[in-house]
């Protein structure tokens, strides 16, 4: 089996034992609470905004797949908008608890540059064979994870289902909201 699959199958649980080093060992301050906290956020809502454009496909666990190439929203700038928005969440927690640092940021760019690289090369694969043309062209305008400064147009018009994105989104904005609680409440109790 393919090391890959393993990992992209598996993603939703991998960054686990990680967030619970993280609640473990943290020594958060109001400062880096809030600004985790923020920065968090802000990966949470290129999640929403992705999903929003992409809809429930993204949410398979079962390989990596999809019936259409999604060029739209947040897919204009950047290719990996939710694996961006994962980073962002997963940086963010790490400053928010402020566990081990400057080290902690070191470990999650380390183990997410790995898990992202390998899930990637998997979903490209798939998205080379199955669309061909479209997705080389949509490849060769649009970054893997740097966003570009404006979006790039392939007169794909999809307009975003918030609705949707919030109901797909639920079980993240759970652990989401979960993680600064516990947070929050060892700090406070803890401390």
């Amino acid at each position: 089996m393919d090391i890959r699959e393993v990992v992209f199958n598996n993603r939703s649980y991998t960054p686990i034992p990680l967030i619970v080093i993280v609640l473990i060992l943290a020594e958060p301050t109001w400062t880096s609470f809030i600004l985790g906290a923020f920065i968090a956020l802000s990966g949470e809502f290129l999640r929403i905004w992705g999903v929003s454009h992409a809809g429930s496909a993204t949410r398979t666990t079962s390989g990596a797949g999809g019936n259409e190439l999604i060029t739209s929203g947040p897919f204009a700038i950047i290719r990996n908008p939710l694996y961006l928005g994962n980073f962002f969440i997963t940086i963010g927690f790490a400053i928010a608890s402020w566990a081990w640092m400057p080290w902690m940021l070191l470990v999650v760019i380390v183990l997410f540059g790995l898990q992202y690289w390998l899930i990637v090369s998997l979903e490209e694969e798939y998205l080379s064979r199955h669309f061909g043309y479209m997705y080389q062209k949509y490849k060769n305008h649009v970054p893997r994870f740097f966003p570009r400064l404006s979006p790039w147009n392939d007169r794909q018009r999809r307009s975003g289902n918030w609705r949707e994105a919030f109901r797909s989104e639920r079980s993240t904005l759970t652990s989401f909201i979960t993680f600064l609680v516990v947070l929050w409440a060892r700090w406070r109790l803890f401390s």
